[in-house]
């Protein structure tokens, strides 16, 4: 029994979704092969330094290359388009062949099933988020064999939505939290100045970049009494063009003034480990954001939290923005004084208990990790080998 996982992304915040599980699936005795494919030299940096000694030892590595021909293709489409990402998949077939069972946190490896016809390679989703957006709950979800999810509100919404089976759904956690390390919590640690996390959406049609970021930037550098870590979803600055594939738009997230990276206040990072490994989640004392499901690994301690709706959304009854009922929703820029006043002064009176329920409902954590809980499942779907 082989049991592959997928790293195929431009930047590393998937990586922590599942490697987790290879980990487990080696430190608890599994008796077939586990190996680690990575595609290019920032996911394979990421895995190795994760990954520890278990990497060569219980868990073997490949780095998964492109042909010439899609070199050259990917090198004429990059500049917009995830093309290696894609051109991945044909290029080493005999590979996936090879495996049993892929575990991957993302869903253009379906490719593999609906383009080159592995129908008999069983394909397991982690998933990378327990947010709220609708292309999380679509359809192509439920070309998968199995699903691993965070909780119970993402299975409701997997069957009720996707058309997921129940019983190709299994609860697991969040194996995310296994590897972070929350033995000093930032924001419990005494500073002058309130900190707020802006943490803006890639999704042209979700964020509030494109529209009113950078008059969310200059708010702060005229209110020097909060100080603003600024790190948006990491793929947001990649490329010189966001594409979004769940509803075809394109847009610039363009350059940042100099002003905003001399502000003495506003930190500034726009893809570093420390945006997707809860750094800045665990450190700041007020999130302000759209669509992105840090939201919720923000709320593993409660907090004040403010929303920034820049495109009048009708979302008080929408699933897909179930995470704007932790907090105040405001409309521009203008509004954030009072906001982030009003998001203080209610949080505890308000806004903690709500932040609470969303959070048990999205996340099903028990004494057991929950890596270990997904590695259990994969040795039941290898047929307890």
């Amino acid at each position: 029994m082989r049991i592959g996982f997928l790293f195929n992304h431009d930047q590393i915040h998937q990586v922590a979704h599942s490697l987790p599980i290879a980990l487990a699936l080696a430190k608890g005795g599994f008796g077939g092969e586990i190996v680690v494919a990575t595609t290019n030299r920032r996911m394979r940096r990421e895995v190795l330094r994760m990954g520890g000694d278990e990497i060569g030892r219980r868990i073997a590595h490949v780095d998964l290359g492109l042909s010439r021909r899609s070199r050259i293709l990917s090198g004429l489409l990059e500049f917009a388009v995830p093309s290696r990402k894609l051109l991945v998949y044909g290029d080493n077939l005999d590979f996936f062949r090879s495996l049993d069972i892929l575990v991957v946190a993302e869903k253009t490896s379906l490719l593999l099933k609906t383009l080159y016809g592995l129908k008999n390679l069983k394909i397991v989703h982690t998933r990378h988020g327990a947010g709220d957006r609708a292309i999380g709950f679509d359809k192509a979800s439920a070309g998968f064999d199995h699903v691993l999810c965070a909780g119970l509100k993402i299975k409701e919404r997997l069957i009720r939505e996707a058309g997921l089976p129940a019983e190709k759904i299994s609860i697991v956690g969040y194996p995310k939290f296994d590897a972070v390390d929350r033995s000093n919590v930032a924001f419990l640690q005494p500073h002058a100045k309130p900190i707020v996390l802006y943490n803006p959406h890639c999704s042209v049609h979700l964020s509030s970049w494109f529209e009113h970021g950078r008059q969310v930037l200059d708010f702060f550098v005229g209110n020097p009494d909060y100080d603003l870590i600024f790190a948006p979803h990491v793929m947001l600055f990649e490329r010189k063009f966001v594409v979004t594939i769940d509803r075809l738009r394109i847009d610039r997230p363009g350059r940042l003034d100099q002003r905003y990276r001399q502000a003495p206040n506003i930190r500034i990072d726009l893809g570093s480990r420390a945006s997707t490994d809860m750094t800045y989640t665990l450190a700041a004392d007020i999130y302000l954001g759209d669509a992105s499901s840090q939201i919720y690994e923000f709320l593993l301690y409660p907090r004040p939290c403010l929303f920034l709706d820049s495109h009048h959304t009708a979302w008080q009854n929408d699933a897909d923005y179930a995470h704007w009922r932790a907090g105040p929703v405001i409309d521009t820029p203008a509004d954030l004084a009072e906001g982030l006043r009003r998001a203080i002064d209610t949080h505890e009176t308000t806004y903690r208990a709500v932040q609470q329920d969303m959070f048990a409902r999205s996340f099903d954590l028990t004494g057991k990790p929950s890596s270990q809980r997904a590695a259990e499942v994969l040795i039941k779907l290898a047929g307890g080998r």
